[in-house]
């Protein structure tokens, strides 16, 4: 549902004022491509403005290229039993775009297998494999990250993505803190998530604030210089946060975030290649959780085999679809 941030303010005229703003950032700048993130499989409560963007698009003829580009899991549990909601998205994507990019490997995940209607789509779908952040080539260390990457113990690393969701695993390492410093040497990293709220952050930083075992901070720019170094990383199981850890082959466990479908099942895939060990809500009981991770400490994964280079043939997709337009 969309609302207006400022009470004072009127919905529908500043739903009209952003469908202006984007007509004529279109008319100005007059792109030879324009790719939607995840629309029209999910964010229809931007219709109001994609929709007017789409049709000047075809009024023009075509010139701008239109690419939906998708994650590997499309939330098909909020499609399950409305038909009308499935067609409506083929029949967009036929009416309006010129290709789909998916960016997962289909020998991990295929596209069928969360959204039964792919064959109704008409334009080309092309598999990019999955989008992966290659660690950067030069990044300025801070002080503070500095000297935590040199520390000699077994580091634990613990983060949430942006924070919105994971706060019960937040607290149950906190809570879990003093029995692991009981059973083995090693030092606890955990990254709250820029978007955490703020009380969230202050009644986590309380409830850790005499755990020296533990350092807990919102961000760093710095996480897979984290990740390359843990002995475990400990984590949620969003896209970026999975490319991450499958992209540095880190030791991992990761607990898949109850109000997140998509997460569900990207998880348990990924446990049953090996390539991470599945833990549940269940587990975060401070003695269980514990041993658990004193048990995966130091285990080894299987090699990765998923194709991680979702970037470089996104680009080469797009390259060909221009290219064939200008050829035209």
């Amino acid at each position: 549902q969309v609302k207006v941030a400022d009470k004072s303010q009127n919905l529908e005229e500043i739903q009209e004022q952003r469908k202006q703003k984007l007509l004529n950032i279109f008319e100005q700048f007059n792109p030879d491509c324009l790719m939607t993130e995840g629309y029209p499989f999910n964010k229809h409560q931007f219709e109001f403005e994609s929709i007017p963007l789409l049709e000047r698009i075809k009024e023009q003829g075509g010139k701008t290229k239109v690419v939906c580009s998708l994650r590997d899991i499309v939330m098909a549990k909020h499609y399950q039993n409305r038909a009308e909601v499935t067609e409506k998205i083929c029949q967009l994507m036929n009416q309006y775009f010129d290709l789909l990019l998916v960016h997962s490997d289909p020998k991990f995940h295929n596209l069928e297998e969360s959204f039964a209607k792919v064959k109704e789509i008409k334009i080309p779908i092309r598999y990019t494999g999955y989008v992966a952040q290659s660690p950067p080539e030069y990044t300025e260390i801070t002080e503070e990250d500095a000297t935590n990457l040199k520390l000699k113990k077994p580091m634990i690393l613990i983060s949430v993505g942006g924070g919105q969701l994971g706060h019960n695993l937040l607290e149950a390492i906190i809570e879990t803190s003093p029995i692991i410093e009981k059973l083995i040497p090693h030092h606890l990293h955990v990254f709250t998530g820029p978007f955490i709220p703020n009380d969230k952050f202050l009644q986590l930083r309380k409830a850790s604030a005499n755990l020296f075992n533990l350092t807990l901070r919102q961000y760093t720019p710095n996480l897979l210089s984290y990740m390359k170094k843990a002995d475990i990383s400990i984590s949620l199981c969003g896209y970026n946060t999975t490319m991450n850890i499958l992209k540095i082959g880190v030791n991992s466990m990761i607990i898949p975030s109850n109000k997140d479908w998509e997460q569900k099942i990207r998880a348990e895939k990924l446990e049953k290649l090996g390539l991470t060990e599945l833990i549940s809500s269940h587990d975060l009981t401070p003695h269980n959780f514990a041993q658990k991770i004193v048990a995966n400490l130091h285990k080894k994964t299987n090699v990765n085999s998923i194709d991680l280079k979702g970037a470089e043939k996104t680009s080469l997709f797009l390259q060909k679809l221009l290219y064939s337009k200008v050829a035209a």
